[in-house]
């Protein structure tokens, strides 16, 4: 994770990023910022309160996976029809294991139907970019069935064009019946990674910041994060802001792959040092002396990038980590860099991260170049539990 990597969906480009910021001071777990005012949770007239809610793991059944059309040429030049290619790709890859639902902007939801093929469904719904996990509501259940919290998306903290994506997760839950939770928070589905057994991991860099959360203290941000996913335990770690459009998002630094255990991207071994290989070094520390919140100490499994040298110059903003993979039902969607040891030897370790499900490879270097990945780029709705009779409608 190098500026090459990180500087996702080129900040320069959008003209609105401030100059790159230092990284930051490390901080514990257990470390207290100070300032703030306290905001309550908007929640909708006649739902169960936010706290009733938690949100599942990833690994859990899904009922679908969202996914959305890149619109737009101001962002992706001349690479956007191979970032559609890549669209197409990921989704059908997906599709053979759950249903995908695509978001794409009327005039362009027919070339999107022909490009993915008849196993996605395609929806009107207008998007200005591909990051559903960053855009779209980020889901939770609980006893009064699913709901989708709006995390009130605002550009990654006004860097990108977003009066669309602004607008998805409002737009998708109403299309789908699906009740709407309003986060008193600013942020990200990519923001936040979480065990779904009480345990959540974010990065400081891309939530306590003035672009996004201004005058909120760490402390107040993970008191929504507790009521919003219905977490008990928050790790932090602290990233690097000001050096990537997401400010370093955990989904690119650390996952779950179980409870109680953790796979953290790593750098190769003839990486140099620099802000990104110590932002690692220093999620790593925190891993090793951290618990969960059962108690649990945790087991790191490192994912280390691919060989550098084994692949073409692919731009500065080339996100090279394996660690933006996806689980849907059955199997583990990953990146393929091209690298054949270094993508066998990734492929490998998920496969034994996540026994039971087929390890499926998918090109992304488009997209990658864009600075995303396949994570990134999807968000799941899980499904609920068969036996939930009073459960809210989980949509058609």
């Amino acid at each position: 994770m190098r500026d090459r990597f990180l500087s996702r969906r080129a900040v320069l480009r959008s003209g609105a990023a401030a100059a790159a910021l230092a990284l930051l001071e490390g901080c514990s777990s257990d470390a207290t910022p100070s300032g703030g005012a306290d905001e309550s949770s908007a929640s909708p007239a006649g739902s169960a309160a936010p706290s009733t809610y938690a949100m599942p793991a990833e690994s859990r059944p899904h009922t679908r996976t969202f996914m959305a059309w890149p619109a737009l040429e101001e962002v992706w030049g001349d690479q956007l029809p191979a970032v559609r290619q890549d669209i197409a790709h990921v989704a059908q890859a997906v599709a053979r294991f759950e249903p995908v639902v695509l978001m794409a902007r009327p005039d362009q939801s027919a070339a999107a139907r022909q490009l993915v093929g008849s196993d996605v469904e395609v929806i009107d719904l207008p998007v200005d970019d591909l990051w559903a996990r960053d855009t779209g509501p980020t889901f939770v259940t609980g006893p009064g069935g699913i709901a989708g919290v709006d995390l009130n998306f605002n550009g990654w903290g006004n860097k990108q064009t977003h009066a669309e994506d602004s607008q998805v997760a409002r737009r998708l839950l109403d299309h789908y019946g699906i009740r709407r939770i309003q986060a008193p928070v600013t942020g990200e589905g990519g923001g936040i990674e979480v065990d779904g057994e009480g345990t959540l991991m974010a990065t400081e860099s891309s939530w306590v910041n003035e672009n996004r959360n201004p005058g909120k203290t760490r402390d107040q941000i993970e008191a929504a994060f507790k009521d919003l996913f219905g977490v008990r335990k928050v790790i932090w770690f602290t990233g690097v802001a000001g050096q990537d459009i997401t400010d370093c998002h955990i989904d690119a630094l650390a996952r779950f792959a179980e409870p109680g255990v953790v796979v953290i991207h790593r750098p190769g071994p003839d990486t140099p040092p620099d802000i990104w290989s110590r932002a690692s070094d220093q999620a790593l520390e925190v891993l090793r002396g951290a618990t969960d919140a059962a108690g649990r100490s945790l087991r790191v499994v490192d994912l280390t990038e691919p060989d550098l040298a084994a692949l073409p110059d692919r731009g500065k903003d080339f996100l090279a980590t394996y660690l933006n993979y996806y689980v849907v039902n059955g199997a583990v969607i990953m990146p393929r860099f091209g690298d054949k040891a270094s993508d066998d030897r990734a492929a490998g370790i998920l496969a034994d991260l996540h026994p039971g499900r087929e390890v499926v490879p998918v090109g992304i270097d488009a997209i990658a170049a864009g600075g995303g990945g396949i994570h990134c780029s999807t968000q799941q709705q899980p499904a609920l539990p068969a036996a939930s009779p009073s459960a809210a409608p989980a949509g058609p």
